[in-house]
């Protein structure tokens, strides 16, 4: 069994702002590494405060 270390980036999609699983949001308080489905439920988008579920993975 492997384990999956790639990191996934998901875009808040009313304003466009990126999570990336490997950086975190540290002035967020979500640190580095923190894979999107351990982000908090009642976390909301820095920039326009848009709820998790306004967020869709994307991939570059």
């Amino acid at each position: 069994m492997t384990a999956n270390h790639e990191y996934k980036t998901y875009m808040c999609l009313i304003c466009g702002w990126m999570y990336n699983e490997e950086t975190g949001a540290p002035e967020e308080g979500i640190l580095p590494c923190t894979r999107w489905e351990d982000v908090p439920m009642n976390w909301t988008c820095p920039e326009c405060g848009a709820r998790k579920d306004d967020f869709e993975m994307v991939e570059f």
